[in-house]
C-alpha cells in the first residue's frame, strides 16, 4: 500500500530557514540593517567647502539687496519731499480758492440786498463747474469788470488746486510703492544674513578653525596678487618716467626749443595723478577720510559717521574731498571714467561682481579701503580679496 505522506523538500537547512532563497534574503536584510545602524548623521551634512561657498554667496546676495535697499530708501526720501511740497502747495492754493469764494460771496450778498441778479449769482457760487455756467452770455454781460476778474480768479484757482491735488495723490501712490520696495529689500537683507549666521553657528570648533585656515590662505593669495599689481604699476611708472626724461633730452638737444620742453613734459604726464594736481589732491583727501574710518563696523544702509556700508563709505570719502557721488553702487559706477585695473590710481573706485554689489576705494599697490560685509569692520585689503574674476571695473570719479 502506497504511502500518502508528502516527501520532505530537499535542501540545506540554515538557522531554521528551509530554502536557500529565503536564507539569502534574510542575510541581505541583516547586512542592510547593519549598514544603516552604522551610518552617521554627519553623512548628510554639507562639506566645509560647501558651507563656505554658501555663506559667501549669502553675504554677496545680502550686499546686492543692501544696494537695492539704499536705492529704495533714497527714492522714498526724495518722493516724501516731493509729496510734502505738493501738499504745502495744495494748502496754499486751497486758501486762495477760499479767498476767491469769499469775494464771490460778498458780490452775491450785495446783489441779494439790492435785489439784482440774485438767482444767477447764487447759483454760480454753488455750482460744481462755474466755467460751464458762465458760458451763458446773458450772465457774463451783467457782470461788472471787478466781478468778472473775481470769477476768473476763482475758476483759475479751482482748476489749479484740483491739478495739484491729483499730483499729490499720484505722488503719494508712488511713495507707497517706494516704501513697499524698501520694506521688501530690508526683509531680503535680514533673511540672507540670518541664514548665513545660522550656517556658521552649526559649525564645530574644528570646522571653524579649518574655515579660518581656508580664509587665511585666500588672503595670502590676494596679497600675492596685490604685490604683483604693485610691481607692474611701479614698472609702468618707471618706464613712463624714463620716456619723459628721454623726450626732455631730445628737446634740449634740438635747436632752440627749450621753451617748449616743459609744456611737452607736463602734457605727457597727464595720465598719472601727482600730489600737485587737482585730481591727486582730492584723491588724497578721500583716502585720508577713508583711512580715518578703519575699524568702524559695517552696517547695511549706513552712511556714517559711526558705521558704513560699502557705497556709503566711498560716497562719504569723496564728499570729504568736495566731490558728490551718487548713493548706490549701480550709480557710482557711472560717476567717472572707467580705466583698466593695471591703470588704477589712488582714489579710484573698484567695483565687484556682475551685479555691481560692492565697491572699495583704491589706495595704491593693489590695495583698497572698504567696508566688507556684516560682522566685519572697515579695513585695508587687497582688491583681489575674492579673486581677480570678482573685479567688475575700476572708475576714476570725475
Amino acid at each position: 500500500m502506497a504511502s500518502h505522506r508528502k516527501s520532505r523538500p530537499t535542501g540545506t537547512r540554515v538557522a531554521g530557514i528551509r530554502t536557500p532563497a529565503l536564507a539569502t534574503a534574510a542575510l541581505t536584510s541583516v547586512a542592510l540593517l547593519s549598514q544603516t545602524a552604522n551610518a552617521t548623521p554627519s553623512d548628510d551634512r554639507p562639506t566645509l567647502e560647501e558651507v563656505e561657498k554658501k555663506v559667501d554667496d549669502l553675504y554677496r546676495q545680502a550686499g546686492s539687496a543692501t544696494e537695492k535697499y539704499n536705492a529704495a530708501k533714497e527714492k522714498t526720501t526724495k518722493q516724501r519731499k516731493k509729496v510734502d511740497t505738493l501738499l504745502d502747495d495744495v494748502a496754499q492754493r486751497t486758501q486762495k480758492l477760499n479767498d476767491a469764494r469769499e469775494e464771490l460771496g460778498s458780490f452775491a450778498s450785495a446783489q441779494y440786498r439790492t435785489g439784482a441778479s440774485v438767482p444767477e449769482t447764487a447759483t454760480l457760487l454753488l455750482a460744481d463747474s462755474p466755467q460751464d455756467y458762465f458760458d451763458q452770455n446773458q450772465l457774463m454781460n451783467r457782470l461788472t469788470g471787478r466781478q468778472k476778474t473775481a470769477v476768473d480768479d476763482y475758476v483759475t484757482q479751482q482748476s489749479e488746486t484740483m491739478k495739484k491735488r491729483r499730483e499729490a495723490t499720484e505722488s503719494l501712490e508712488t511713495l507707497t510703492d517706494s516704501q513697499k520696495d524698501l520694506k521688501t529689500a530690508k526683509s531680503t537683507v535680514q533673511k540672507k544674513l540670518a541664514t548665513a549666521r545660522e550656517l556658521l553657528s552649526q559649525l564645530t570648533a574644528e570646522e571653524k578653525a579649518r574655515l579660518a585656515a581656508i580664509e587665511k590662505k585666500k588672503q595670502q593669495e590676494a596679497a600675492r596678487k596685490a604685490a604683483e599689481l604693485a610691481k607692474q604699476q611701479a614698472a609702468q611708472e618707471e618706464a613712463e618716467r624714463e620716456r619723459r626724461e628721454e623726450a626732455a633730452r631730445q628737446q634740449e638737444s634740438g635747436s632752440g626749443s627749450s621753451g617748449t620742453s616743459d609744456g611737452t613734459g607736463s602734457s605727457d604726464s597727464s595720465g598719472s595723478s601727482t600730489p600737485g594736481t587737482s585730481t591727486g589732491t582730492k584723491a588724497d583727501k578721500a583716502i585720508a577720510f577713508a583711512r580715518a574710518q578703519i575699524g568702524k563696523p559695517y552696517v547695511w544702509g549706513a552712511t556714517g559717521p559711526d558705521s558704513y556700508d560699502c557705497s556709503g563709505l566711498t560716497q562719504a570719502a569723496w564728499k570729504a574731498a568736495g566731490v558728490t557721488l551718487p548713493r548706490v553702487t549701480y550709480d557710482q559706477v557711472n560717476a567717472g571714467t572707467t580705466v583698466s585695473v593695471s591703470q588704477a590710481q589712488p582714489g579710484d573706485l573698484v567695483f565687484f561682481y556682475d551685479d555691481i554689489s560692492h565697491v572699495g576705494l583704491y589706495i595704491g599697490d593693489g590695495m583698497m579701503i572698504h567696508a566688507p560685509k556684516p560682522g566685519a569692520y572697515v579695513r585695508e585689503e587687497s582688491i583681489f580679496y575674492d579673486g581677480e574674476s570678482s573685479i567688475y571695473s575700476v572708475v576714476r570719479p570725475a
